[in-house]
């Protein structure tokens, strides 16, 4: 049923006990996704925790130490369709401890609903989610002003314009268009335009949040761009030989194609010629952007290339990095960073060191001028301009380039502790 419909990733974002959950599982229930009974259940264990009014959050918080602290702490993804479209829904964690997860969850998005509740408006996570989305290359924004229903705001227009102005203001600062957001007044607990037109607030005439998540843009397939395979895995199988796995991020793959795979075992790049590509058990002519393929091809061992390596055409060969530079957030170090410092980047499918050989500015999150020169070290919330050298062999690209293989996450004994993308870059030459 749904191979035929456009597939989107929604990631639902905004500060802790904003309503991302409730909205999420009111918005599953609402449109038969999940069943009465199963939520009569949730009902009732959340009466049983004393958590009365925290059923809906329990279809996404499925960790018991979730339930029991009312929190949403790992990433949950739900499938989810509409007439039109597919979703994958990823609900964020809100609450700061868990940021690490929120990036990984907006990292894999395409559109981003954001939670604000209508009785605090802004808070602390909602500048850095929108920021982190902006940054992380969410370009579509739906913005839902939860809690309408809440005393104090009861129902009313006034409040609603008021967070509106001053949500607007916000993704204005990062980039987004307000004039191309839609903003829906809504409470998720009763369910009240989440799926269902309400009839409480006559003055609001927009979607619900169902229809605005339904007018969403589809993903533009990057087909036009080099083709760029990120290896996931490669596996040897009997009677076919070597056949590696992955998803193509940008252009398109043929049988036929004369392709190089890099750095490869040498650094030197391995090529070869696409023979069969397979997705989903079914035989294929060619793979397009977001295609989870296995394929085999002439040419290659098991041995000679690994996850991490990206495959591209030998006309145009993917980039493997000497140094390069980039702008990074910080978002959860325990200290501070400074040159030298050599954590784990993680992008697309490697997990390569690299070194900080220079921090060269730092700069306003919110508006991105240069507050300094080369300062001494950077530390939470700052955001930066850097040089860095990896490791070891690293396949990269440039933003304005191929986004699709230029951001990443930087992570340290366990937490994500940045996020960037590589702005500019020395090619290593790939020697034969």
């Amino acid at each position: 049923m749904s191979k035929n419909k456009e597939h989107i990733n929604l990631v639902f974002i905004g500060h802790v006990d904003h309503g991302k959950s409730t909205t999420v599982g009111r918005l599953l229930f609402d449109t038969g996704h999940i069943d009465e009974q199963a939520m009569r259940k949730l009902k009732e264990k959340a009466a049983e925790l004393g958590k009365s009014g925290f059923e809906f959050a329990y279809v996404m918080d499925n960790l018991k130490e979730e339930r029991e602290r009312g929190v949403t702490i790992d990433l949950a993804h739900k499938k989810f369709e509409t007439d039109k479209f597919y979703f994958t829904i990823i609900d964020a964690p809100g609450h700061k401890d868990f940021v690490k997860n929120m990036i990984t969850g907006a990292s894999q998005a395409d559109a981003a609903v954001l939670c604000v509740a209508a009785n605090d408006g802004v808070n602390a996570q909602t500048k850095e989610h929108v920021f982190l989305a902006k940054t992380l290359g969410v370009n579509q924004l739906v913005v839902a002003v939860n809690k309408m229903d809440i005393s104090g705001v009861d129902w009313s227009q006034d409040r609603f314009n008021k967070v509106k102005e001053e949500v607007s203001t916000l993704i204005k600062s990062v980039g987004y268009k307000p004039e191309e957001v839609a903003f829906v007044p809504m409470a998720s607990l009763l369910g009240d335009n989440v799926a269902k037109k309400t009839e409480k607030m006559t003055w609001y005439s927009g979607p619900t949040l169902l229809d605005a998540i339904n007018s969403l843009k589809t993903p533009e397939k990057p087909t036009e761009l080099p083709l760029r395979l990120p290896i996931q895995d490669v596996y040897n199988i009997t009677g076919i030989g070597v056949v590696p796995v992955g998803r193509v991020e940008t252009g398109v793959m043929k049988l036929g194609d004369k392709i190089v795979v890099v750095p490869g075992r040498e650094g030197k790049g391995v090529e070869g010629e696409v023979k069969t590509i397979e997705m989903h058990h079914e035989q294929m002519k060619e793979a397009r952007p977001g295609d989870n393929i296995g394929f085999n091809v002439r040419g290659i061992g098991k041995k000679d290339i690994a996850r991490g390596d990206v495959l591209g055409t030998t006309s145009n060969v993917p980039t493997v990095a000497e140094e390069f530079t980039a702008q990074i957030v910080v978002l959860n170090h325990p200290s501070v960073i400074t040159v030298g410092y050599t954590p784990v980047f993680h992008i697309h499918t490697a997990q390569v060191a690299c070194q900080f050989m220079a921090i060269e500015k730092k700069l306003n999150p919110a508006t991105g001028e240069v507050l300094q020169e080369n300062p001494d070290f950077i530390k939470n919330g700052d955001s930066a301009i850097v040089k860095l050298k990896p490791v070891t062999p690293l396949a990269i690209e440039k933003i304005k380039e191929i986004p699709q293989m230029a951001r990443f996450a930087i992570r340290d004994s366990g937490a994500t502790v940045a996020a960037g993308m590589c702005t500019e870059l020395k090619a290593k030459p790939m020697g034969k």
